[in-house]
């Protein structure tokens, strides 16, 4: 068969088309060939910083390019979840998401600029309880005599939080307790225990990371955690549960890219995270701030963040819980 001039040109236009198009169906077998972002939507410090620290500092090795950690504090992580949901989806702008904006988020806020399928979710890095922390010096010894203090005085306490999920629970606490502590918005973890420090705030529950550190200063002490066990870190702190409180709550952090992301990227970056999660020194990192390394395939992981929005949903909604 011939081609007529015409004909040729179409061809060939057809053709560059095509060649135009290759890359973007994503081969991982070259990624990376250029430095790697992972954004925090909280300040430096917190259990979702640190991870992603440890994280890029071994996928720096692996990938043989520079991996970089950027905090975007704001709005419950909102700021940051949302500048990765619109980035370009070529795998070199990830987000170490968490509960908060990827689950919360979404039950507490009437509007968000970002939804679920905004994401590509690649795995799990790690799951941790929250830690109840309130002034070294607060007279109450227990959690218990903490309640009974804020029934009786409800104007004068108060609680910080660093974003709408710590927010949930904290409220979730009070409908469960028949307490009235006031939410005071903060804009990361340390920020939130500063605030109970310097007792503008009476507690916070947050996350284990920055709480273990708080608590080796002397100017906090904890009094319950949320996960269904004691902390092997915080042995004589009670949880919830066992103190007649029925919370029992584990929160997580993971990668995430946006959607469109090409699947082999995703999977390359995924094993190169669960090899590193494998790493003995990693391990010990982890477990060190009381935090869980846990991996998990996309897959796996999509089906969690719309199980437990679900399952937040309905908790939000009975509690009539809603972000301030």
């Amino acid at each position: 068969m011939s081609l007529t001039s015409n004909s040729r040109r179409w061809f060939t236009r057809l053709v560059c088309l095509g060649a135009c198009w290759l890359p973007a169906l994503g081969s991982a077998a070259d990624y990376p060939t250029r430095p790697i972002t992972i954004v925090v939507g909280y300040s430096p410090g917190g259990a979702n910083d640190v991870l992603a620290r440890i994280v890029a500092e071994k996928l720096a090795v692996s990938l043989g390019q520079s991996v970089v950690v950027e905090n975007r504090p704001g709005v419950g992580a909102i700021v940051g979840a949302s500048y990765v949901a619109k980035a370009k989806p070529d795998g070199y702008t990830l987000l170490m998401g968490a509960s908060g904006p990827m689950v919360f988020n979404h039950v507490l806020y009437a509007k968000l600029p970002y939804a679920p399928q905004d994401f590509a979710p690649i795995t799990l890095v790690g799951t941790f309880p929250l830690v109840m922390l309130t002034q070294a010096n607060n007279p109450a010894k227990t959690m218990a005599e903490m309640v009974s203090y804020a029934k009786q005085n409800p104007d004068k306490v108060n609680y910080s939080a660093p974003s709408a999920s710590f927010q949930l629970i904290a409220e979730l606490f009070n409908g469960k307790t028949g307490s009235k502590f006031q939410h005071i918005p903060y804009k990361g973890s340390n920020d939130a225990i500063t605030a109970v420090m310097t007792q503008d705030v009476t507690m916070t529950l947050i996350d284990t990371g920055p709480a273990l550190t708080a608590l080796q200063g002397g100017r906090v002490k904890a009094m319950a955690v949320t996960s269904g066990e004691r902390l092997k870190d915080l042995p004589q702190v009670p949880t919830m549960t066992e103190l007649g409180v029925d919370i029992n709550v584990t929160f997580w952090s993971g990668l995430l890219a946006p959607a469109g992301t090409p699947a082999p990227i995703v999977k390359k970056i995924q094993e190169e995270v669960a090899k590193v999660l494998e790493m003995p020194d990693v391990k010990k990192r982890i477990s060190g701030l009381a935090i869980t390394p846990t991996s998990s395939t996309p897959e796996q992981l999509e089906k969690m963040i719309n199980s437990e929005i679900n399952i937040w949903r309905q908790v939000a909604t009975e509690k009539n819980i809603k972000a301030n």
